[in-house]
């Protein structure tokens, strides 16, 4: 299955931790805790690292979320989003040295929510790009070195290549067949194929490209993956061999 995207909520009122959790959940990602002190925040990221802090900034207990936020990043490079019912011009300085993907003010929106997650993606793919020296598709999209980050309905999720079986044009679409789901990108094949990592990927044709260690079957005029016969040109099947041969 592809990989969500992993938030933690650090929240001391639990109804409203509870309702943040639901909201997420309805958008697609995975909540992996409810804690409601810093301490207790540190440890699970230790545990079960997130992709994502939501962290109320009023905690109670000996970390507040700013002091919380400082800890983690001693050993950890965790996005932050703080949660906040108000916050002075002493908080709001203090916070700011921890470089927060966002801020949300309570009470809020599930839009609000919505899209403070989804910039904090965007970023997070961005930077991501950065290092790898793939640059983000502006179209719901964002490719990086083992993965690549789609829309998902209101959603990005991550979608191991490894776990891509073949790729489908549909004009200016191009139709993700993974191991368990379908994804469907404003891209075009021509693109996408610039952006994948040729290891993996090969384009066997105008139509398709194909995960190599994937292919069960290589014929004269196809090949197969799991039970999918895709066309493939002369000349690229000598690619695919002697690309095979090299793995």
């Amino acid at each position: 299955m592809p990989n969500k995207i992993k938030i933690l909520i650090v929240e001391d009122e639990m109804i409203i931790a509870a309702n943040i959790s639901l909201q997420l959940t309805e958008l697609g990602y995975e909540v992996v805790g409810i804690v409601p002190r810093g301490e207790d925040a540190l440890l699970n990221i230790e545990e079960d690292r997130p992709d994502i802090l939501l962290l109320d900034i009023n905690l109670k207990g000996n970390l507040d979320g700013i002091e919380t936020a400082e800890a983690m990043q001693k050993s950890h490079n965790i996005p932050v989003i703080y949660l906040t019912a108000n916050i002075d011009d002493a908080h709001f300085n203090r916070a700011k040295k921890t470089h927060p993907y966002g801020f949300i003010s309570k009470p809020f929106k599930k839009l609000d929510l919505q899209r403070t997650i989804e910039l904090t993606v965007s970023q997070i793919t961005s930077n991501a790009s950065k290092k790898t020296g793939v640059e983000p598709q502006n179209s719901g999209s964002y490719i990086l070195s083992d993965s690549i980050f789609v829309r998902n309905q209101n959603s990005m999720v991550k979608v191991n290549i490894s776990d891509i079986l073949y790729i489908e044009a549909e004009r200016n679409y191009c139709r993700i067949y993974s191991k368990n789901k379908e994804y469907l990108l404003v891209m075009t094949l021509k693109d996408i194929d610039e952006k994948l990592p040729s290891r993996h990927f090969l384009r066997v044709h105008r139509s398709f490209i194909v995960n190599i260690s994937q292919i069960t079957e290589i014929s004269n005029s196809h090949i197969v993956i799991v039970k999918k016969s895709i066309p493939i040109s002369k000349s690229l099947k000598d690619e695919l061999l002697n690309r095979l041969q090299t793995i």
